[in-house]
């Protein structure tokens, strides 16, 4: 389904629906949230009966965005959440594009097989198939970045208000880096410019999200620098790894890492950073790159996971030992692309 064909029909799409869920992924991001609020907020202005249900909680550092008490925490009201789900005429993807990104969500996801899906998503490798109407554009900074472009397709002057302007910028500013990346076109510029408005402060929005950060989750970011911060100048690459009982040490809070993962990429023949974390009984992996070096296509063959050209996450089940051993060994055969 292309852009346009989802466009004009997204209105009679979606007018033949009165209750809907939207649903995010697990460990849900500031685009995540940013665009499943925004999306909420629009889909109101029709009449519709909408909830936004996340897997788990969300980082701290979102806690002060508009909608954020109306989101249904999946894991702390597991009852709840499947009642909406059941209820629902129509189920939302946002943000990714397959249900086993959903954690705690997944197994009632599938029970709910009947029940249309619609997409809007950025990432790669999505099965159209299983969705009745879908937004998808990997050369998008970001989900919110496309609720944005649904939006003013039907116009900006009726349905942007305060709070889905404030939810989009959060969505698109955080999956850029604050636009240090992932921008593949000056679209992105220019709606983030017809966003910001007198009632609409985006040097607040930016200082609520940057400049919020608890002592402990600044001590951690130290720690991951001088203690456990490997610079492998053979590679151009650099990796951080945090055990458990690092995170403990630190009180670690939700989104205490967010971020962590882009600070070897300031030093300057660093092209490949990655933070391996001991989290929740798995390991996590997440990638970033400079220049074309795509983290997409390593995380995929070696890590379980999958993203974009300079930003990618993956998972393993083993120890944090075993899973730094295994980038160590897999990084020889991506030695000549990050010497380029």
């Amino acid at each position: 389904m292309s852009k346009e064909l989802f466009l004009n029909n997204f209105r009679e799409f979606i007018s033949q629906y009165k209750r809907v869920v939207v649903v995010s992924h697990v460990n849900p991001d500031g685009d995540a949230i940013g665009s499943s609020l925004a999306f909420y907020y629009f889909l109101l202005k029709f009449g519709i009966d909408v909830k936004v249900i996340i897997p788990n909680d969300f980082p701290s550092f979102l806690s002060w965005m508009p909608g954020i008490s109306d989101i249904l925490i999946f894991d702390k009201n597991q009852e709840k959440g499947v009642e909406y789900l059941n209820a629902a005429e129509l189920i939302c993807y946002l943000d990714f594009n397959h249900p086993s990104r959903t954690g705690l969500v997944h197994n009632d996801l599938c029970h709910c097989k009947k029940t249309p899906r619609l997409l809007i998503d950025h990432h790669r490798d999505a099965d159209f198939s299983q969705f009745a109407a879908y937004l998808s554009d990997v050369e998008t900074s970001s989900t919110s970045e496309l609720v944005a472009e649904v939006i003013k397709y039907h116009g900006f002057d009726k349905y942007l208000d305060d709070n889905i302007a404030t939810c989009l910028l959060v969505g698109i500013m955080t999956d850029t880096g604050s636009f240090s990346h992932s921008i593949y076109h000056p679209e992105t510029f220019e709606i983030c410019g017809e966003l910001i408005s007198p009632t609409v402060d985006y040097q607040l929005i930016h200082s609520n999200i940057y400049n919020t950060f608890s002592e402990n989750r600044m001590r951690l970011l130290g720690f991951c620098i001088n203690n456990r911060m490997t610079v492998l100048n053979d590679y151009h690459a650099a990796y951080i790894y945090l055990t458990k009982e690092d995170l403990d040490a630190f009180d670690y809070q939700i989104g205490d890492t967010e971020g962590v993962v882009n600070h070897p990429l300031m030093i300057d023949n660093v092209k490949l950073s990655v933070l391996i974390t001991e989290r929740q009984g798995v390991i996590r992996f997440s990638f970033r790159s400079k220049g074309d070096f795509s983290v997409h296509e390593l995380s995929k063959e070696h890590f379980n996971g999958g993203g974009h050209t300079n930003a990618a996450g993956g998972t393993l089940n083993c120890t944090i030992d075993e899973a730094v051993d295994k980038f160590l060994r897999v990084l020889p055969q991506y030695k000549e692309m990050l010497n380029k």
